[in-house]
């Protein structure tokens, strides 16, 4: 991992702490970080948010930068990180806000945040305007089979589990894939992996939503053969003996963009200071889970009831990095492990916007004309994060040059370029256009 430049280090900082010190006495500044921040970038509107999550694990930088004090740190002493049950619910909270008893921002599933602000996902169609501030994380999503299809071993390919589930449907019997909520990224990925092995996800099977921590409980009286979420709940499916892992998403795309810390735009608008010292808060957050040496008190933070509650066995092993994917076949070390920092895990790609609005298209949740380029210079504000990167003093080569990563290639070989989404749409096979 890059050693981050902490902002208490830079020669700025030491600049300006040394020069605060000589006029109001050193040892008080020295000793407030968010007060010598709000001097040089001016006072904070608010010290208060509300920040919803999901109990997954790829929600873990909120949950420490509540713990380990980063939320404090740069004077955000009222930060409320507040569970929701499902991201359905996230969604209604966020369309609230935190003015009607609702949240201000959260922890959420990439494509929601364009699915809220078009109005797309909305009750009564209505859009509400909103903000992704940064990614939190790359990869760590798996996609599980239920204990049934044990002898098949699914794993990339699925044409033996098409034949598996033709013939279940064919007896009499319902055959369903669950995901967390429709045009998120478990729905974009399961598709994925379904299609590309001739599976369509709205004839074949019946795609049905789940909240994450409700999956285990489903897999075990039947209710699905398959489902696509984030840890712990693929890990306890394998703990518990009712299914195993078919493949961790990373080996559909490698290093592909996960979830979103983003906010509702009117408390961005309202609270620019405040708005950025949390997403200083997040990113130092994020470094602190990317670090090895924390692994463990950060699966031991996640195991806690406020968090995830779930048992620290069920974190630790993919926390670590080490797959038992209950097949027999074990990787220790990941090459697709999550990533919250490393591998440039917490900046907002447009390109990567861009995909997921284009497969919003591909399955039918967004219109085939729907203006994707003006919906994501209105909703991403990697902007923000650069103010907020240049703040910390992050090093430069963490900081990326340009709002696209570029060509992405994923597993079955289709080959999405930014410059041209049509192209790569035409050439999927599978889809349910509007």
């Amino acid at each position: 991992m890059r050693k981050k430049i902490s902002s208490s280090h830079s020669p700025e900082r030491r600049h300006f702490l040394k020069s605060s010190a000589a006029v109001v006495g050193g040892s008080a500044v020295l000793s407030s970080l968010p007060m010598s921040w709000a001097f040089a970038n001016g006072a904070l509107e608010t010290t208060s948010a509300k920040l919803g999550f999901i109990a997954l694990t790829d929600a873990a930088p909120l949950f420490v930068a509540d713990e380990k004090g980063f939320f404090a740190k740069h004077g955000m002493t009222d930060v409320e990180v507040l569970k929701q049950s499902s991201w359905g619910t996230t969604r209604d909270n966020l369309v609230l806000g935190s003015q009607r008893n609702g949240i201000d921002g959260a922890h959420i599933l990439t494509p929601m945040p364009y699915l809220i602000a078009s109005g797309a996902m909305t009750p009564n169609n209505i859009p509400v305007p909103m903000s992704i501030l940064a990614r939190l994380n790359l990869n760590g999503q798996c996609i599980s089979v239920g204990d049934e299809y044990a002898d098949l071993k699914v794993a990339l390919d699925t044409r033996e589990f098409a034949q598996a589930l033709a013939e279940k449907r064919s007896g009499g019997n319902e055959v369903s894939a669950a995901m967390t909520f429709p045009g998120g990224t478990h729905d974009m990925w399961i598709r994925y992996w379904m299609a590309a092995g001739g599976i369509d996800p709205n004839r074949d099977i019946s795609t049905i939503t789940i909240p994450p921590a409700q999956m285990v409980a489903n897999m075990r009286v039947g209710s699905m053969d398959t489902f696509c979420v984030c840890e712990p709940w693929n890990q306890q499916l394998i703990n518990q003996g009712i299914g195993y892992t078919a493949n961790t998403t990373g080996e559909l795309w490698n290093d592909h963009p996960e979830k979103a810390f983003a906010m509702r735009s009117d408390y961005v608008e309202a609270h620019p200071n405040a708005t950025k010292a949390l997403l200083m808060a997040i990113m130092e957050a994020q470094m602190w889970c990317e670090d090895p040496a924390n692994h463990e008190e950060m699966a031991q933070i996640c195991s806690r009831r406020r968090w995830i509650h779930a048992p620290y066995a069920d974190l630790i092993d993919r926390i670590q990095g080490n797959f038992d994917y209950g097949t027999g076949r074990v990787v220790e070390n990941h090459p697709h492990m999550m990533r919250y920092w490393d591998k440039h895990a917490s900046y907002p790609f447009k390109s990567h916007d861009l995909w997921f609005l284009t497969e919003n298209k591909r399955w039918g949740y967004l219109p085939q004309d729907f203006d994707s380029a003006a919906l994501i210079e209105q909703v991403n504000r990697e902007d923000l994060w650069r103010e907020a990167a240049h703040a910390l003093g992050v090093a430069s080569a963490d900081i990326p040059d340009s709002t696209s990563r570029g060509v992405e290639t994923l597993f079955d070989g289709k080959v999405f370029d930014p410059e041209n989404p049509q192209a790569y749409l035409d050439s999927l096979e599978i889809k349910a256009l509007a």
